[in-house]
């Protein structure tokens, strides 16, 4: 694609960036085959493709109308484009330029400024988030149903791995502990929603002999607000963190691991995001460096895993991959091959490539669009007769569970159900 870039982003560098990803783009049309709004809409500026032009036409200095920002907030950043492109387009790196330059352009409606500004307020901050969840789950059953579908129900808290609950595999001796130790993102949301998904990960980590460490001063990874638009103050997320795990990263931590996949997609990020930053753009490369999902971690001990873990009644899921895990952190067929690995038969449903429509805070921008692709993956999920149902991200899990009263839990509290029963 050729481009004449405006003189207000061009050598800078979000035009030199965006200039370099249009160049690449074909107009194969291959994008439109895997994007969940255009298949819903049927419209091409709600498709991959048609966005590119619309910010093509803004970076060259056309108009951008409240019609160019709707159809950017549209889309869900599944990045399952990324994943269908033959000439390596990263669009998701590209909608968060046009994204920036639009909320700079066109003022919103005062009720879409206010639901934002919420959301980027409240949900990273934990002194504010964490009340409102509790609050949400005494008064759950008299909620309305939409909101409802935002408070899980409050979890009967696993135990925190303690030295005399490691448990050894039958003629194997324990491994010492606190010779290996990780980091692990706490999170923001994921500590009030659904806390066990952390416990799970330090219980598994612990019967490997791994320590898991959380630092209390990280907090968001950042993608709330960057998504959001708020650009700034998610580079401040950013750097906070950096500044958070440095003496951890000095003492010789292996790996700073991630359970929630939309976290484990930004923090890899941070080498980018921060590459201009002469302050930080060494140490946040370095980060990314380290940042591992945590089937990244758990995979090279499958052997170790397969020989703790014990069928427990649970033999047959159904997987739905996060997309910023499958497509977001290009890592496939990991989580199923560590399961099977365990024991377990994990079914996958037809539209396995496509977003639940969870989309971190796409639920609440976007319900409907949202709900009408919750509604078509949990009809294919429980269509694969599963005994319940396991993801990797927090709010696929969330946005899942509000959908069928099947189970639905992180793929790891079922590795740590299989260890410990």
């Amino acid at each position: 694609m050729q481009t004449q870039l405006a003189d207000f982003i061009r050598n800078t560098a979000d035009g030199d960036e965006a200039d370099a990803i249009l160049r690449k783009c074909v107009h194969c049309g291959f994008c439109t085959a895997t994007c969940p709004t255009y298949q819903l809409l049927g419209d091409e500026l709600d498709g991959p493709r048609g966005r590119i032009y619309l910010m093509k036409q803004m970076f060259e200095g056309g108009s951008v109308t409240r019609s160019t920002q709707l159809h950017l907030d549209r889309c869900l950043t599944c990045r399952s484009c990324e994943t269908t492109c033959p000439s390596g387009v990263q669009y998701g790196r590209l909608v968060e330029i046009g994204r920036q330059h639009v909320e700079q352009t066109v003022p919103r409606p005062w009720r879409q400024q206010l639901l934002r500004r919420v959301l980027a307020s409240v949900l990273p901050n934990g002194a504010l988030f964490v009340p409102a969840m509790r609050l949400g789950q005494l008064v759950r059953p008299f909620l309305p149903r939409r909101l409802r579908d935002k408070v899980p129900p409050r979890q009967r808290l696993l135990e925190w791995p303690s030295s005399s609950a490691q448990p050894v595999a039958a003629g194997a001796t324990a491994k010492p502990l606190e010779a290996r130790r990780m980091l692990l993102l706490a999170g923001c949301v994921q500590p009030a929603m659904l806390p066990n998904i952390n416990i799970a990960t330090a219980r598994v980590l612990h019967a490997l002999g791994i320590e898991t460490l959380i630092e209390p001063e990280a907090g968001c990874c950042g993608a709330i607000r960057l998504h959001l638009g708020y650009r700034d103050e998610a580079l401040d997320d950013v750097r906070r963190n950096i500044d958070a795990w440095w003496p951890h990263v000095e003492s010789g931590v292996e790996a700073i691991v991630i359970n929630a996949s939309g976290c484990g997609a930004t923090i890899k990020e941070y080498g980018h995001l921060l590459r201009n930053d002469p302050a930080y753009a060494e140490k946040a490369q370095r980060i990314t460096d380290l940042a591992r999902d945590v089937v990244e971690v758990l995979g090279p001990f499958e052997t170790e895993l397969a020989g703790l873990a014990r069928r427990r009644g649970v033999h047959t899921v159904a997987y739905h991959p996060p997309c910023t895990l499958q497509h977001g952190q290009q890592i496939r067929g990991a989580v199923e091959h560590l399961l099977a690995t365990l024991g377990v038969e994990v079914r996958l449903p037809v539209d396995s490539h496509l977003c639940c429509g969870s989309a971190g805070t796409y639920s609440i921008t976007q319900p409907s669009m949202s709900y009408t692709l919750r509604d078509r993956k949990v009809q294919n999920l429980e269509a694969l007769e599963p005994q319940m149902i396991v993801s990797g991200n927090v709010g696929c899990i969330a946005h899942l569970q509000s959908g069928t009263s099947m189970p639905v839990a992180h793929w790891v509290e079922l590795v740590e159900h299989l260890i410990y029963g």
